[in-house]
């Protein structure tokens, strides 16, 4: 039984890990690597193993940092099975197709310069045809319920609290008469956010995979969040300007639109359109409706009650066409346009910012993880010229970052996840993190009196 780490290690994006048992090879997750773009997209295009060799992949859960990437291995030839909940699997049709619609539109837009400057066009990582390969590969399970992975693998999912869908992912693994129970966390959520459930724990375990994201961090309290977000719309009306939020399609958009809506219906601040300007998260709030099994008990209250919305009210305007899109660039403020991507590396957020960034009167509003070197961490850094298309830009606007709104556990949220395990793991994996928060979240867990606990390098194998 071996683990080797190809991604998310001493990095928070690009997950990937791949297990091998009885001469089989599974992968565990399959993600876009974002940050600095000629990086990128070279570890995204080229795979450091034989996508042919792999039987299965486990997903932990939709968000593109851990599922982005899987056509681009069905590209390369991969054919087997890819397991995840029945959630997740929904969740994946409407995002895939726009991961690569989004490439596909983003390539011809940077190919449009390239063929300006005598240069060759390049091609995107994936295209829809990929995904449409994709899609038929997955298969979909119910959380507490054992599957069928390979000989000698079974494996059972167990609710990760941090989008819809999430899950950590219990493995039970036997080779030459020996057993071993690893579990992989995925991301871990934290306890108390609106609409889905909290965290599981999960049964008697030996290794652990495990993210550290905010391994060294704290966030604000939950609680806090209507307040800020009071204080500043307030501020941002009275200067008549633009409220851009760059969100991540799938549960952050509508955490938000939930805050939104208990502030605009009890009149705490006043009257303005609010616009979720991303197809996939209009189709994604679609998902979100008829999967009632990861809603936590308010959530459901909330659902059924008559010509009750959790996620619209009448400021509410999902966007779906691109010429509506565009029009809101020449439309006066106040607004809100909540847009994806949540890092600003793709997609139509990328417009909004381009259109507005230099101007005073502009709310940028940070609420979700940026990674090293993308833009959103950029701005999030309150970096004063920024890039976007390659095209150089002086930030006039003003940036806020609230970290209440993340759905990653912080240090002391996974510390007390950790506790809740009634049998101590021998060997702890510190994963998808930042290398001085994965690092310092092993000391963490040093401290808590674990002795195994190791902070792979990219590449690292491990035997099990």
């Amino acid at each position: 039984m071996r683990i080797t780490f190809w991604g998310a290690a001493r990095a928070v994006t690009g997950s990937r890990h791949l297990l091998q048992v009885n001469g089989t090879q599974i992968l565990l997750d399959c993600g876009l690597v974002q940050g600095r773009r000629l990086e990128a997209e070279a570890r995204n295009r080229r795979f450091p193993f034989d996508p042919t060799s792999i039987q299965s992949v486990i997903l932990s859960h939709a968000h593109m940092d851990h599922s982005g990437n899987l056509p681009g291995l069905v590209k390369n030839g991969f054919r087997g099975n890819i397991h995840t909940t029945r959630a997740t699997a929904a969740l994946l049709d409407p995002m895939l197709r726009d991961s690569a619609h989004i490439q596909e539109r983003d390539f011809h837009y940077v190919n449009k310069r390239r063929s300006r400057m005598k240069k060759k066009p390049i091609e995107s990582i994936y295209a829809l045809r990929h995904v449409e390969q994709t899609l038929p590969l997955l298969v979909h399970h119910s959380y507490d319920v054992g599957f069928n992975v390979a000989d000698g693998v079974t494996a059972h999912f167990y609710d990760a609290g941090h989008i819809l869908g999430s899950a950590l992912t219990v493995l039970d693994l036997e080779e030459n008469k020996r057993r071993l129970r690893l579990c992989f966390t995925g991301d871990l959520g934290r306890p108390n956010l609106p609409i889905i459930r909290d965290p599981q724990t999960v049964p008697d375990i030996d290794a652990l995979i495990m993210e550290s994201t905010y391994g060294n961090r704290l966030h604000e309290e939950a609680k806090q969040v209507s307040g800020i977000m009071e204080e500043l719309l307030n501020r941002a009306h009275q200067r008549r300007g633009k409220i851009i939020i760059p969100s991540f399609a799938v549960g952050r958009t509508q955490e938000i639109v939930t805050v939104l809506k208990e502030l605009f219906e009890s009149g705490r601040v006043p009257q303005m359109p609010v616009y979720v300007d991303s197809p996939l998260a209009v189709n994604v709030t679609d998902v979100f409706r008829v999967h009632e099994e990861c809603f936590d008990k308010e959530t459901l209250a909330l659902l059924h009650q008559e010509e009750t919305d959790p996620f619209g009210f009448k400021l509410m305007h999902y966007v779906r066409s691109l010429e509506e899109s565009k029009s809101l660039n020449a439309k006066e403020g106040p607004m809100v346009i909540i847009s994806a991507s949540g890092m600003c590396e793709a997609g139509r957020i990328l417009h909004h910012l381009r259109n507005n960034i230099s101007k005073p009167e502009t709310l940028i509003l940070i609420v979700g993880f940026q990674a090293e070197n993308t833009l959103g961490r950029k701005l999030a850094e309150q970096q004063k010229e920024i890039r976007i298309f390659g095209e150089p830009h002086t930030r006039r606007a003003e940036v806020h970052v609230i970290d209440a709104f993340s759905a990653h556990a912080d240090r002391d949220e996974l510390l007390a996840w950790v506790r809740t395990l009634k049998r101590r793991p021998r060997r702890i994996f510190v994963v998808h993190g930042e290398e001085s928060q994965a690092l310092s979240f092993a000391e963490s867990l040093g401290q808590e009196g674990f002795k195994q606990v190791a902070v792979p390098e990219l590449g690292q194998s491990f035997d099990l």
